[in-house]
């Protein structure tokens, strides 16, 4: 059983920044992918990005240049810098993690946070 929850998240003007974490608790968590995921209202849950246990990472186009995703295997902690934010951006995000054997499939998912960006 693995717990995941996030944090961070608020209201924030476009242009600005915000930095969610995602901590977990049960299992092995140097040895998990970690990804960021997100929703917007009336929009399917889409792919934000991800990184390995080696650290390797993988953005979706969207935020390629404005959001980072880095861990700290020391505190069972994943996050995600977001940068230049834009009102495209809002939604709730979850963190979700990919246990060995390392499939691409997210088997625990966090509670969700929620990023509002206004005009």
């Amino acid at each position: 059983q693995v717990q995941l929850v996030e944090s961070g998240g608020g209201l924030v003007q476009a242009g600005g920044s915000l930095r969610l974490s995602c901590t977990t608790s049960g299992g092995t968590f140097s040895r998990y992918r970690m990804g960021w995921f997100r929703q917007a209202p009336g929009k399917e849950r889409e792919f934000v990005a991800r990184i390995s246990p080696s650290g390797s990472t993988y953005y979706t186009d969207s935020v390629k240049g404005r959001f980072t995703i880095s861990r700290d295997n020391a505190k069972n902690t994943v996050y995600l810098q977001m940068n230049s934010l834009k009102p495209e951006d809002t939604a709730v995000y979850y963190c979700a993690a990919d246990t060995p054997p390392l499939n691409f499939v997210y088997e625990w998912w966090g509670q969700g946070t929620q990023v509002t960006v206004s005009l």
